[in-house]
């Protein structure tokens, strides 16, 4: 039986449940054995869906101490010998999968966006040249297979069926760097474009009348999302760019205005319910996967997209009176 490690990013719990589905992938359905790292104290319903959870005994190890997280996942390997460690590839995962990895002096693939096996290998698919092709890694060593994994990319479908066991972990069985919390202030919480169940994103095709995507956005209660090409020309930050090298998403709705649907955005979208695309060439390959083409100006079609909505708004304000 297998034994895979996953790390649950307090700030991310149901995002790092997910990544079940990569044990599954890779081991089977009952070939693995489940542990969960929930270092932060925070573990949502993961109890529900691992065999195993550890907490740190003497109290929750905060996201922003990094170097201790990484200790705690060496001390762990040490002692379970996990074939596989996967952390998500969040803020903060990102700067505690590769000290880890250091620690355990095993490689480390980030960003992995698909799994496969090829008899006892294990492939690990991530963006390269700045998501412009997938690159397949082959884990060839004999330390664990370690990768961070983008979130959202996989859903685990298997029920909440199991009760875990909790493991306590001591925190004197591991180094500790000494880290102390000196002050604290709280940021602004932004809309992440991942969250939103519509989203208007814009293309080349729309550059000059971009800004008029916030308004359509707003009046459909979505978020604006963006191509790479937007964000490349500074039109658009790279927070709300889609694809690949961006954010991979899966609304209900995905507004495509002036895209024309490269592969790295396509794999960014391929989890959307329903798709439709507006561009002046009905044989953009963006086309082909929409439930709806209009062949057309992209301007033309949210300004009057914008007048229907409009209209039905003060029909309805007026029945209302």
């Amino acid at each position: 039986m297998k034994r895979v490690l996953v790390y649950i990013d307090e700030d991310a719990v149901e995002d790092s449940i997910e990544l079940l589905e990569v044990g599954r992938l890779v081991y089977g359905d009952k070939g693995f054995c489940s542990y969960a790292l929930a270092a932060g104290g925070r573990y949502g319903e993961a109890s529900s869906f691992f065999d195993h959870v550890f907490r740190v005994k003497d109290g929750p190890l905060p996201n922003y101490d990094a170097a201790t997280v990484a200790r705690c996942i060496e001390f762990l390997h040490r002692a379970y010998c996990f074939h596989a460690i996967v952390v998500p590839a969040t803020h903060w995962g990102r700067m505690i999968a590769p000290r880890a990895a250091m620690r355990l002096r095993t490689g480390l693939v980030a960003d992995v966006t698909g799994v496969a096996t090829d008899g006892d290998q294990v492939l690990m698919v991530r963006p390269a040249f700045s998501g412009r092709m997938l690159a397949t890694v082959v884990c060839r060593g004999g330390g664990p297979v370690m990768m961070s994994v983008r979130p959202r990319v996989f859903a685990y479908r298997e029920p909440a069926l199991k009760s875990a066991e909790f493991i306590d972990v001591d925190e004197q069985d591991f180094e500790t760097p000494g880290v102390r919390l000196i002050e604290r202030r709280e940021k602004a919480v932004a809309r992440d474009i991942r969250e939103s169940q519509v989203l208007i994103s814009g293309g080349g095709g729309i550059i000059r009348d971009f800004h008029l995507l916030e308004r359509l956005a707003e009046a459909l209660n979505g978020m604006v999302a963006a191509s790479r090409k937007v964000v490349d020309m500074g039109r658009a930050p790279r927070a709300i760019q889609v694809g690949q090298s961006g954010k991979i998403v899966g609304p209900r709705l995905y507004i495509a205005i002036g895209i024309s649907g490269s592969s790295p955005h396509v794999a960014g979208i391929r989890n959307a319910e329903y798709l439709i695309s507006v561009n002046s060439d009905r044989h953009a390959p963006i086309c082909s996967m929409s439930d709806i083409v209009v062949e057309g100006d992209g301007r033309a079609f949210v300004e009057g997209l914008l007048e229907r909505i409009e209209a039905s708004s003060i029909r309805t304000q007026g029945g209302q009176g």
